[in-house]
């Protein structure tokens, strides 16, 4: 089950190399048996203007999302959705997208609730392929159906709830939004009622541990980062929407291998707008 890992060398520094691909991996591999690619951004359009060739779309607001209770697809939904798209339980998956993989790593978060066996994600997204110049295509392609398992989705390990920061907050509680949300020096923007950050929380800005081209970093660089934490206790990171926090979970658990990290998908949305939940803000003053 499965296809064989990427031996980039960057990836053998990682706690688990095998779920990491390169841009040159996957170009070599396209149209595999036993391979499916995922396209998953911020801006579901991209897709129609260019995809790694083979890739199916999958829209993380429209397709990982209940259409009633704002949670995510149950077990029966998940199994129609992997068998509508050709994606057999035994597939190793490898998902790319927009904006550094945001939304890409959230997808993949989902798949591990899901526990699907070989899910990957692409080094750099769609800004590293298009960057090295490799082949796009406009066809969407039409894979037999699969016939996808009933799983049920499991969130205990990966995922947390409001009530459980509220009730026992961890010590390790990153927030990886800009210093300025994390302080509460910005104007309330969208749908946020409160600025501020959840109280206990850490700052850990994200960004630091990829490049400008959305590639990630070595792993002493990524280290670098994150050097007060106990890769053992518990850590839950969450950001404003759970985009950017589910790209710094997959870097804390498969680059640096903290054992017990989750996300809190919620995320300032959530927080930012419950009644009577405490936020705290903090004296900030802006490197220049």
């Amino acid at each position: 089950m499965g296809i064989e890992r990427d031996p980039h060398p960057l990836f053998q520094q990682y706690a688990h190399p095998e779920k990491f691909v390169s841009a040159a991996w996957l170009s070599a591999r396209l149209g595999v048996d036993g391979l499916k690619v995922v396209e998953s951004d911020e801006d579901a359009f991209l897709y129609d203007i260019g995809h790694i060739p083979g890739a199916v779309r999958i829209d993380w607001r429209r397709d990982l999302n209940d259409p009633v209770v704002r949670d995510y697809i149950d077990g029966a939904a998940f199994a129609e959705l992997m068998s509508a798209r050709g994606i057999s339980r035994d597939d190793t998956v490898i998902i790319y997208g927009d904006r550094s993989n945001w939304w890409a790593a959230f997808t993949a978060w989902v798949f591990e609730l899901f526990g699907h066996p070989d899910v990957r994600l692409l080094d750099g997204g769609r800004d590293a392929w298009m960057g090295e110049e490799r082949d796009m295509s406009f066809a969407v392609p039409d894979y037999p159906r699969a016939d996808y398992p009933v799983v049920e989705r499991e969130d205990g390990p990966f995922r947390t709830f409001a009530d459980e920061l509220l009730g026992r907050p961890p010590r390790q509680l990153i927030d990886v939004r800009t210093p300025e949300h994390f302080h509460g020096h910005v104007p309330l923007d969208g749908p946020f009622q409160r600025s501020g950050h959840i109280p206990g929380a850490i700052n850990v800005p994200w960004g630091g541990f990829v490049h400008p081209n959305s590639l990630f970093k070595s792993y002493p660089d990524v280290e670098k980062e994150f050097t007060e934490f106990d890769r053992d206790e518990r850590t839950v990171v969450y950001c404003q929407l759970g985009e950017s926090s589910a790209h710094t979970w997959y870097v804390l658990r498969h680059i640096l291998g903290f054992s017990n990290v989750s996300l809190y998908d919620g995320s300032w949305a959530e927080w930012g707008n419950m009644v009577r939940v405490p936020v705290e803000h903090t004296p900030f003053a802006p490197t220049e």
